[in-house]
């Protein structure tokens, strides 16, 4: 401690040290915090470790499931298209064993006159036509003069004509689409 001897006051060299607490060191000492024990941070990081091994341990298992549902859902989606490729045309059969059995029953018929087979005829092909529009099987039937559509019909010959060049002359044979798709483009002869 130095004294001025106009000074009234002594000077203390302590009280000229910096105390202001406005630094990012605010509190820090030398040594380590007596309230914590030593051990502290080694348990903090079992824990850490532990917890971290329980999650991996819970996505993995997470991940298996996964697995196996899309494992489960990829052998019901085969299973499903198997069966659906079997019973496609189930409803299609079903629609035409009623035409078989009107064909069977005019057959039997040993005497019948020719209206009456020809009734009979008309009454089939209208089960069958009815068969054709529940299962969406629909004809394919230009009318003469038609332009021609290489989609839908298939030329068998080409013909001098007075017509317009590349429009149908004559059908030969009707086609059928099943719903959009050609099943058989219908035979047709066109103009030249």
């Amino acid at each position: 401690m130095t004294a001025n001897p106009e000074d009234p006051k002594p000077v203390d060299d302590s009280a000229q040290k910096p105390t202001s607490t406005d630094g990012p060191l605010d509190g820090v000492t030398d040594s380590v915090d007596e309230a914590s024990p030593a051990g502290a941070e080694v348990v903090d990081w079992e824990t850490q470790c532990r917890q971290a091994e329980e999650k991996i341990a819970a996505l993995q298992d997470q991940a298996l499931r996964a697995t196996a549902e899309m494992e489960n859902v990829r052998r019901r989606s085969q299973e499903e298209l198997s069966k659906a490729r079997k019973f496609a045309i189930e409803s299609f059969a079903e629609s035409l064993v009623p035409v078989k059995d009107s064909l069977e029953a005019a057959l039997a018929q040993t005497e019948q006159s020719n209206e009456d087979l020809r009734a009979g005829i008309d009454t089939t092909l209208k089960q069958l036509s009815g068969a054709f529009e529940r299962n969406h099987l629909k004809e394919i039937a230009p009318e003469v003069g038609e332009k021609f559509d290489p989609h839908h019909h298939q030329a068998i010959a080409t013909v001098p004509s007075e017509q317009e060049a590349s429009t149908i002359v004559a059908v030969l044979q009707k086609g059928y689409l099943i719903t959009d798709r050609v099943l058989r483009p219908a035979l047709v002869t066109v103009a030249a």
